[in-house]
């Protein structure tokens, strides 16, 4: 790989992107649903809510008023445990990385995601240039700030940059907007990693 100069940087969105999850079993979308049914109307802000702050299933309860019964909370810790055991990297995800750090291309992670999803992928990818996990940051994707979280650490402008993801607001229309490169990954679709990046990155 051999990378233009214009690019000093390729920014990853984390699930559907470098990594998925194999026993999706959504708790915190249980949660949401459960609190409804027990009259509370969803609002707009609820997953920034729950995304932004590193808040635990009793903690997204009571920022709402609720309190979980015991029941509920030990299904909902059961779901999040099977989910997370259940993480695993896409075939080429270590295989481009490395590839790009070889170019000296920085490489980084923005993502929107709870807490313990954050603590489970970050072991399984080798150190990156830089991070703006949701939680850390107190804002999501397509918020300006978590864009500007990854240039503030990186020190480089937007438009160094090349954003890649699988949501089109988050990972394509909002690092447009900030100024950076953007193109969507269609994993669902067999899509790979270095097709997307191909015209940016010269394969050899």
């Amino acid at each position: 790989m051999s990378v233009p100069t214009k690019i000093a940087v390729v920014a990853f969105d984390v699930f559907g992107t470098l990594v998925h999850i194999g026993d999706k079993r959504a708790p915190y979308k249980k949660l949401l649903q459960w609190m409804k049914e027990q009259g509370r109307s969803p609002q707009p802000a609820d997953a920034a809510v729950i995304m932004s702050q590193p808040l635990s299933f009793e903690d997204v309860a009571a920022r709402f008023g609720m309190t979980l019964p015991d029941d509920l909370l030990a299904a909902l810790y059961s779901d999040l445990a099977a989910e997370l055991q259940s993480i695993s990297l896409y075939p080429d995800t270590l295989s481009t990385l490395n590839q790009l750090s070889q170019t000296g291309v920085k490489i980084a992670l923005c993502s929107n995601l709870a807490h313990p999803y954050g603590q489970a992928v970050y072991p399984m990818l080798p150190r990156l240039d830089a991070y703006a996990w949701s939680y850390e940051v107190g804002a999501i994707k397509p918020d300006p700030r978590i864009y500007q979280h990854l240039i503030d650490q990186l020190g480089c402008t937007a438009e160094e940059v090349l954003f890649i993801g699988d949501t089109p607001l988050a990972d394509v229309q909002g690092p447009s907007n900030f100024g950076m490169s953007a193109r969507l990954i269609n994993r669902k679709g067999g899509q790979m990693l270095n097709e997307v990046l191909s015209d940016f990155v010269c394969i050899s």
